[in-house]
């Protein structure tokens, strides 16, 4: 365990949702905002001494689809997937066995980024519906230091419009289901990326939802209806996955 901190990286243009984003994290990890940072990448620069100051980072999700075209892509869309796989590629290269470099914990958006730079593929082949899924461990997920503490089914909530079939290169197939066949992986023993969404309460998520409303994750006159499925799942095993990772890749404090 390191004394520095972690780093919150919002890749979500709608302030509001970010900040909630942050706190979701932030409290899923029973952390203080002493040993979570916040970088707004979609504002600010991603610097190299950023990538030297922080023992993990935390990258949550965006209204951003990576499988866009590219000439469809804002400067500011740009610029943040190039920040990201700057910190993803920075993780990767320490992640070995018996390193002591940074871990991180992609989310949704993020693994997307993840995939492509690893050489995989990211499609619309594979999107979910807005609310709680079901979640399966794989044989290498029931024995990885993080996923191993888990159920190994358990219900997760996601709201994405793409995902990818298998596993990139070099990556560890951990979690999966039968919408989307690649839930989460690892590279080395620190880059870790999930489709899922493990940092909020069924109560943000919906708020989240309320934001999006009209972003075509789910029918805008629907909210209701989804929303009461999303308040009555039970998803109390992402939240613990957030925790394994602050008690091996976060502060001494924590």
């Amino acid at each position: 365990m390191t004394t520095a901190p972690l780093l919150y990286v919002c890749v979500r243009p709608q302030q509001g949702a970010a900040a909630a984003e942050y706190e979701s994290f932030r409290t899923a990890m029973k952390l203080d905002e002493s040993a979570v940072g916040h970088l707004d990448l979609v504002r600010e620069p991603l610097t190299d001494d950023i990538l030297e100051r922080y023992s993990g980072f935390l990258v949550g999700g965006s209204p951003f689809n990576l499988a866009d075209p590219e000439s469809t892509k804002t400067d500011v869309q740009r610029r943040v997937e190039a920040g990201l796989e700057r910190i993803a590629s920075h993780v990767a290269a320490g992640s070995s066995p018996g390193s002591e470099g940074p871990a991180a914990m992609f989310t949704c958006y993020g693994i997307g980024v993840v995939t492509r730079m690893l050489g995989g593929e990211v499609s619309r082949a594979y999107p979910e519906d807005t609310g709680p899924v079901g979640i399966e461990l794989t044989a290498d997920g029931r024995t990885d230091p993080l996923f191993g503490g888990l159920a190994a089914r358990f219900t997760a909530l996601t709201a994405h419009k793409e995902g990818t079939a298998s596993a990139p290169p070099g990556a560890t197939l951990l979690a999966v289901n039968e919408g989307c066949p690649v839930q989460a992986y690892v590279v080395g023993d620190r880059l870790y990326a999930t489709q899922f969404h493990p940092e909020p309460t069924t109560k943000a998520f919906t708020e989240r939802m309320a934001v999006y409303r009209d972003d075509g994750y789910f029918e805008s006159d629907h909210y209701e209806v989804v929303a009461g499925r999303v308040l009555a799942a039970s998803v109390t095993e992402p939240a613990r996955l957030l925790q394994a990772f602050a008690r091996r890749f976060g502060p001494a404090a924590a």
